[in-house]
C-alpha cells in the first residue's frame, strides 16, 4: 500500500499535467442574470412549443455548473462595480468602487495579468464600453461613475479589441479642455468601427478594434441611455451583442492566445425596469452569444475554456406569484421594451397634445403590449391604465428605475402583463441572490458546486496554467 501511494500521486499529477491548457478563454457575464432569469426563458420557449418545463439554452447545456455567492465587502448586496471588480481579480471590495481595494490599493486584473504575457484582450458588452462591468477589466477608479477617466483608462490598457454601445460620457464634464476619447483613440491608434458591417470592412490589417452602434453608438430611441438597443426592440441595422461577439472572435483569434469577455450588460437594465419580456430577449440573445464560443470549442476543445456567470441577481424574479400557474406564453404578445413603449406613447403626446384620445393610446397598447388584443382586460386593468392616462397626460406621477424615467402609463402596461405571466419582482433593484456559473474547457471541472465569486477568477488563471 506504501508504495501503491506515490504511483497513484504521480499519476494523478500527470494526468492534471496533460490535461489541457486553456489558451483561448471566454468569460460571459450576464449582468442581473440570476438562476430565474435563465429559467424564465427557458420555460418560455417551452411554452412557446405547447410544452410543460424548459427548452434548453446554450449555457444550461454545459457539462459543468455549480452556484456563487455575490456580497461585496461593503453589503450582503453587491452593485456591479464591486461584484465585477471580484470576478475581474478574485478579490471583493466596497460598493461603487472599480479595481481596487477598499483601502484604495491598486488590484491587476486576471485581463491585465494575461495582456503582461502576450495574450490579446477583448473587452465586450451589450450597454457602454466605460460602464461598471467592462471597465472592472481595465480601469481602478474610487468612482465608478467617473466615467471621462475610466474611458481614458480603457485606452491607456492597449487592449487589442472592445466592443459596446459607446462611451457613456465621452467628454471631460469638468474640464472642457480635455479631449475627446474618441480623439484619443485615434491618437493611440485604434480603428473605430461604427456597426458590423464597417468592422468587415475596417478590421483588415488593424491591430487594435472598437466596434460601437453606428451614429456615435446609440440609435435614436436610446440616445443618452448608454447601450445597444434591447433585444426585443432591435432594428435590421441595429449592433447585436452576437455581431460584438462575432467580430472579437474573429479578430482575436489571430492571435495564438487569448482573452475575450462578453457582458450581457441590458439584462440588468431590463430587471431594474422589471420588464419580464425584455429580460428573457435578452438572455436569448446573451445565449446565441455563448453558442458562437461554443463553435468557437468545438474547433479547439482541448486548448478553449468557456466559463459562464453573472455579476449579481436583479429584480428578485420570482416564477409564479399566485394560484400554482405559470404563463409566460403571453408575453410573446409585448413587442417593445417599456422603455421604448414609453418613448412611443411620450412622442404621440408631444405631437397630440390634449388632442390624443383614449382610443388612440388603446391602440398602441394593442399594437406593442398586446392589451386589449390579444390580451385579455379586466375592468380592474382597464380601470387602472385609464388612471394611469389621466395623469400621464399630465406628465405627472413619475415611475423612476436605476436607467429610465417612465409615465405611470407605460409601467402599469407592462406590469399587467407581467402579472398575467404570473412573474412577480420583489424590488427595482439588486438582490443577494446566488448566481449560476456554467462552464466547459480546459480546467472547466474546477467550476462546481458552492463557491463564492472571489474563486472565479483564480480558477480560470489556473486553467491557463498562469
Amino acid at each position: 500500500m506504501k508504495r501503491i501511494l506515490p504511483l497513484l500521486l504521480v499519476l494523478l499529477f500527470s494526468l492534471r499535467l496533460f490535461a489541457g491548457e486553456a489558451r483561448y478563454v471566454f468569460y460571459f457575464i450576464g449582468d442581473g442574470m440570476g438562476p430565474n432569469e435563465v429559467l424564465a426563458a427557458e420555460m418560455y420557449l417551452a411554452e412557446l412549443n405547447g410544452e410543460i418545463g424548459r427548452k434548453q439554452l446554450c449555457m444550461t447545456q454545459l457539462p459543468y455548473s455549480g452556484q456563487a455567492s455575490t456580497y461585496s465587502a461593503s453589503n450582503s448586496i453587491t452593485d456591479s462595480s464591486a461584484a465585477g471588480t471580484c470576478l475581474a481579480t478574485g478579490v471583493k471590495t466596497t460598493n461603487g468602487v472599480l479595481g481596487q481595494t477598499p483601502k484604495g490599493e491598486h488590484l491587476t486584473t486576471i485581463a491585465e495579468m494575461l495582456k503582461q504575457r502576450g495574450w490579446a484582450i477583448g473587452i465586450t458588452t451589450s450597454v457602454s464600453i466605460d460602464h461598471a462591468t467592462p471597465a472592472s477589466f481595465y480601469a481602478h477608479v474610487s468612482r465608478r461613475g467617473d466615467y471621462y477617466t475610466i474611458g481614458r483608462q480603457m485606452i491607456e490598457s492597449d487592449f487589442d479589441f472592445f466592443g459596446g454601445a459607446t462611451f457613456y460620457k465621452p467628454l471631460d464634464e469638468n474640464d472642457p479642455t480635455q479631449p475627446s476619447l474618441y480623439d484619443l483613440l485615434e491618437d493611440n491608434h485604434y480603428i473605430v468601427a461604427r456597426g458590423y458591417n464597417d468592422y468587415v470592412e475596417r478590421s483588415i490589417g488593424a491591430k487594435k478594434m472598437v466596434l460601437i452602434q453606428e451614429g456615435e453608438g446609440l440609435s435614436r430611441d436610446y440616445k443618452g441611455s448608454g447601450m445597444i438597443p434591447y433585444a426585443i426592440d432591435k432594428k435590421e441595422s441595429d449592433l447585436t451583442l452576437p455581431q460584438i461577439t462575432s467580430a472579437a472572435i474573429n479578430f482575436l483569434s489571430r492571435n495564438e492566445r487569448f482573452f475575450l469577455m462578453v457582458e450581457g450588460g441590458a439584462i440588468d437594465w431590463a430587471c431594474h425596469g422589471n420588464d419580464g419580456a425584455t429580460v428573457i430577449h435578452d438572455v436569448i440573445e446573451f445565449d446565441e452569444s455563448i453558442r458562437l464560443a461554443l463553435e468557437f470549442y468545438k474547433e479547439h476543445p482541448e486548448e478553449t475554456l468557456i466559463v459562464i456567470t453573472a455579476d449579481h441577481e436583479t429584480g428578485g424574479l420570482a416564477l409564479g406569484n399566485s394560484d400554482y400557474t405559470l404563463n409566460l406564453q403571453v408575453l410573446q404578445h409585448q413587442h417593445a421594451s417599456v422603455a421604448r413603449l414609453n418613448d412611443i406613447l411620450k412622442a404621440k403626446h408631444q405631437q397630440l397634445g390634449k388632442q390624443l384620445s383614449w382610443e388612440q393610446v388603446q391602440d398602441i397598447l394593442k399594437e406593442y403590449v398586446g392589451l386589449y388584443s390579444a390580451v385579455e382586460v379586466t375592468a380592474e386593468e382597464d380601470m387602472q391604465l385609464k388612471k394611469a392616462f389621466k395623469k400621464s397626460m399630465k406628465n405627472s406621477d413619475k415611475v423612476k428605475t436605476l436607467y429610465k424615467e417612465l409615465s405611470r402609463l407605460a409601467d402599469t402596461a407592462v406590469r399587467i402583463l407581467n402579472r398575467k405571466s404570473k412573474l412577480g419582482w420583489t424590488t427595482g433593484s439588486h438582490s443577494a441572490a446566488a448566481v449560476p456559473v456554467f462552464a466547459i474547457g480546459a480546467g472547466a471541472e474546477q467550476f462546481t458546486g458552492w463557491m463564492d465569486n472571489t474563486q472565479i477568477m483564480p480558477r480560470m488563471l489556473e486553467a491557463c496554467n498562469q
